[in-house]
């Protein structure tokens, strides 16, 4: 009897979890930023930044089209805030201009090719 009330017990929790997540937003939402990445080093870089971002679930920059996938908890995180953060790090984001402080400490391959 004990064994019964557990497993019933143990159901019931499972679904109480799994019905709040949907409730707060567990579904991740993915957001594609165009970037001024120029390399590998740059692929490392926005990667890095975004993994410390709140709420980014993971990111992946493509170099051929300097476009980044990032999958993301809209709960925690916005494609604003993530556009911040990739400028952050020295990087263009869409419209979100690259910090210039960040930007000037780019090694050279890194930089646009109008400022190396």
């Amino acid at each position: 009897m004990k064994k019964l009330a557990f497993y019933t017990w143990m159901a019931s929790t499972a679904i109480l979890i799994l019905s709040v997540g949907k409730v707060f937003g567990a579904n991740p939402d993915t957001v594609w930023i165009r970037t001024s990445a120029q390399c590998e080093m740059c692929k490392e870089a926005i990667e890095k930044a975004l993994a410390y971002e709140k709420g980014v679930i993971s990111s992946d920059l493509d170099l051929k089209t300097k476009k980044v996938k990032v999958v993301y908890n809209s709960a925690k995180t916005s494609p604003e805030k993530i556009r911040k953060a990739i400028s952050g790090s020295g990087y263009d984001a869409d419209e979100v201009a690259a910090d210039p402080k960040a930007y000037k400490r780019l090694p050279s391959c890194c930089k646009k090719p109008q400022d190396r």
